[in-house]
C-alpha cells in the first residue's frame, strides 16, 4: 500500500529538513531532476580533503525527496567521498534490485524500503544522492586539472 511509503518516519524527515540554504563558499553545486514527478534538488558542497567540510541544499520535492534530502543532511557531514558513493549504490540497489539498506550513519534510510514497490517513485528519493555525487565528480575532475598543471 502507498500509505507504506509515506509513513509517520518518512512524512516526519520531510518536514524537519536540515542545512537549507545556499553554501557561498561551496566547492560544488550541482541540481538533480525528476522529469516524472518534477521534484528537484540542488546541493551545494564543501570537502575538507575527501571528506565532506560542510553542505547545503535547496529542496523542492515530494515527500520521498524530501526526505531523503533531509536524511543526507543531517549525516552528510564528515563522510567520505568513498562512502557518499557507496550510500548512493546502495540505494539504488535498495529500491531497484531489492538490496539491503543502508547501515552506518545513513540507516535511516531504511525507512524509505517501501519505496522500491513504486517505480515510479525511485527518481525523486534518488535525487540528493545524484546530485552529491555530480559535486564529488566535478571536485576531482577539478582536482586532476590542478595536478596536471
Amino acid at each position: 500500500m502507498i500509505d507504506d511509503v509515506y509513513n509517520a518516519r518518512i512524512l516526519d524527515f520531510a518536514g524537519n529538513i536540515p542545512r537549507m540554504g545556499k553554501l557561498e563558499d561551496a566547492d560544488a553545486e550541482a541540481s538533480a531532476h525528476s522529469k516524472l514527478c518534477g521534484s528537484k534538488v540542488k546541493v551545494w558542497l564543501k570537502m575538507d580533503g575527501d571528506h565532506v567540510a560542510n553542505f547545503a541544499h535547496d529542496v523542492k520535492a515530494c515527500a520521498l525527496g524530501q526526505a531523503s534530502s533531509s536524511i543526507m543532511a543531517a549525516n552528510i557531514i564528515g563522510a567520505s567521498a568513498s562512502e557518499l558513493r557507496e550510500v548512493r549504490e546502495t540505494m539504488r540497489k535498495m529500491l531497484k534490485e531489492n538490496g539491503p539498506a543502508p547501515e552506518g550513519r545513513f540507516a535511516d534510510l531504511k525507512f524509505l524500503e517501501p519505496v522500491r514497490d513504486y517505480r515510479a517513485r525511485h527518481a525523486s528519493t534518488l535525487l540528493t544522492f545524484d546530485a552529491v555525487c555530480d559535486c564529488l565528480d566535478q571536485i576531482e575532475a577539478r582536482r586532476a586539472e590542478e595536478d596536471a598543471a
